[in-house]
């Protein structure tokens, strides 16, 4: 009976966030402005949401830090940087990606190259999740009806969000460029690429603005958003490895951002359409948002079944709780087999012509023995860090069931804690673990059938080797939505740091103890002759000490 020690008492009203109260003066009259109360509301939204974009906007600034630091490295002389442009422009497959190479011959031309396109890409993700966190996912929770109820306008809580994104990303650009050139890169260019950086973001704000009055809920407004930038990547990606005619770049808005060649024959008036772009589409979202109900939205859900039985208990009941986005993940694995299979066959004469190309792309491999297998790992490795946000992401939606107080109804009910935990355990785990299979395997048979020295089962052990790193990063946010659910940010901490130690750690040969803090370091290469297995059983180790944790944890608080 433990397990229901909370799940009895009287629910409470939802009530705000500590600390949320926006200051209003009493006997403030109501007005009849459609945004009333902007300004006390979104300074403690930005008070509030200040710690959970900086991750991002440090994070990318340093994707162009490292490009500079890396190129200055990596190609110190002249010669060094001809070979890599001509050698660039030969492989098409690597435009999927970073875009198309073009002349690499200067630090900014490789900034550019490397940066634009992911930096867009993820400051794009950063500006949807900020809207989408403070318009839908309040109303989803209650919190929003109650700063509703007071004096506030009703386009107040859009236009809040709206603003914070728009603070965040002209933040990214800001900061971006001023490490990128305390590092050496020129300024004008790199000026051009942050810019790039904040008008990709404010575009993706407005999507986001209309996607949250599209649909039902948060978990649907933020899946429409992030599917659309993701289609527009990677279609962006397609157009460049086909060499597609050159008014293809101009299908999406990423595109619109590469056409600026921040380091080439620059031209500005790209902003103006991403400033028009973002105009329209805001103005669009405050249309709808102005016409739409409280709570509701353009797609409605549907009906639920006309009985509530479930199949499969409580188990049954999280994995169709959680099938749709599982779906949409193993969807997008596919895609992501597919870019990183035609990708892993063709780098090899890249290789070839190049070794120092090793040092960016295949994790500091040093000889050209090492290069594929060390390619193929880190792949892999890029992979199981995707495949981890999608169980993490499972997780934290456990977290939202209990703040949005729908678990205690079904603590209340048979469903022990540990049950409940373990369901949400199998469900996150096993995404994870299917969406690894799916795209290792892709990426096994595809890069076999093109390039024959690259073997199946090569690939496949690399691939089941990696799945205890990816589910060492989801036990990480399990303990800790599990024992103390108000510390949740530290398991999206977690998993930055750890994509942070992966990606950029072997390029600059950090010391070995601090790669170790990623569970993706222990990971053994299969085809080395001789294979370190005390790592990798470490990871299962603490894989067991973290469910520990959680259940004990969940087992002994109350419940929010």
């Amino acid at each position: 009976m433990s397990g229901h020690q909370s799940s009895h008492a009287a629910p409470e009203p939802a009530t705000t966030r500590p600390g949320l109260t926006p200051d209003l003066s009493p006997g403030t009259k109501p007005s009849t402005s459609s945004t009333t109360g902007l300004r006390p509301y979104a300074a403690m939204v930005l008070r509030q949401d200040v710690r959970n974009f900086m991750p991002w906007v440090i994070l990318i600034s340093l994707l162009s830090v490292t490009s500079v630091l890396a190129y200055i490295w990596i190609f110190p002389d002249q010669a060094s940087r001809a070979q890599l442009s001509a050698t660039l422009s030969g492989n098409p497959a690597l435009s999927i990606i970073f875009g198309p190479p073009g002349d690499l011959s200067t630090t900014e031309a490789f900034n550019t190259w490397r940066a634009l396109a992911l930096g867009g890409f993820f400051g794009s993700l950063m500006a949807t999740f900020i809207v989408v966190r403070y318009t839908r996912a309040d109303e989803d929770t209650g919190q929003a009806e109650l700063f509703a109820s007071g004096v506030m306008g009703r386009q107040t809580r859009l236009a809040a969000a709206v603003l914070v994104a728009t603070v965040a990303s002209v933040l990214l650009g800001i900061v971006s460029f001023l490490l990128t050139i305390a590092f050496g890169a020129g300024a004008f260019d790199t000026m051009l690429l942050s810019a790039t950086f904040t008008a990709n973001a404010l575009m993706a704000t407005g999507i986001a603005a209309i996607a949250v009055q599209i649909g039902a809920d948060a978990r649907a407004a933020q899946t429409m958003s992030v599917a659309l930038l993701g289609g527009w990547f990677v279609l962006r990606g397609y157009l460049d490895a086909s060499a597609a005619p050159e008014w293809t770049t101009w299908l999406t808005p990423l595109g619109w951002m590469q056409a600026v060649k921040p380091a080439g024959d620059y031209t500005l008036w790209p902003f103006a359409l991403a400033a028009v772009f973002t105009a329209a589409t805001l103005a669009v979202a405050f249309g709808l948002n102005g016409r739409r109900d409280f709570g509701a939205a353009l797609i409605q859900p549907r009906p639920g079944p006309a009985t509530a039985e479930h199949r499969g208990g409580i188990f049954g009941f999280t994995f169709q709780l959680n099938l749709a986005s599982s779906a949409a993940w193993l969807a997008g694995f596919v895609v992501l087999g597919l870019v990183f299979g035609y990708l892993s066959s063709s780098v090899r004469d890249l290789f070839a012509t190049d070794p120092n190309i090793g040092k960016i792309l295949g994790s500091g491999a040093t000889d050209t023995s090492q290069l594929m297998s060390g390619f193929i790992g880190m792949i892999l490795k890029m992979v199981g860090i995707i495949a981890a946000v999608a169980g993490v992401q499972i997780i934290m939606r456990m977290a939202a069931e209990e703040t949005a107080m729908r678990t205690d109804p079904l603590l209340a009910s048979r469903v022990t804690r540990t049950k409940y935990l373990a369901s949400y355990l199998l469900v996150s785990f096993g995404t994870a673990l299917v969406a690894m299979l799916v795209a290792t395997s892709i990426i096994a048979f595809l890069g076999s059938a093109l390039d024959q020295d690259l073997r199946v089962p090569n690939i496949l052990g690399q691939g089941l080797m990696t799945i205890p790193a990816v589910w060492t990063v989801i036990a990480l946010s399990f303990a800790v939505v599990g024992a103390h659910p108000q510390r949740k940010i530290v398991g999206w901490l977690g998993l930055v740091a750890v994509f942070a130690l992966t990606i950029f750690g072997p390029m600059f040969n950090l010391w070995h103890w601090i790669l170790g803090i990623s569970p993706f370091h222990h990971v053994p290469v299969v085809t080395a002759a001789t294979i370190n297995w005390g790592g990798w059983l470490a990871i299962n180790l603490v894989i067991l000490v973290l469910l520990t944790v959680s259940f004990i944890g969940f087992n002994r608080r109350d419940l929010l």
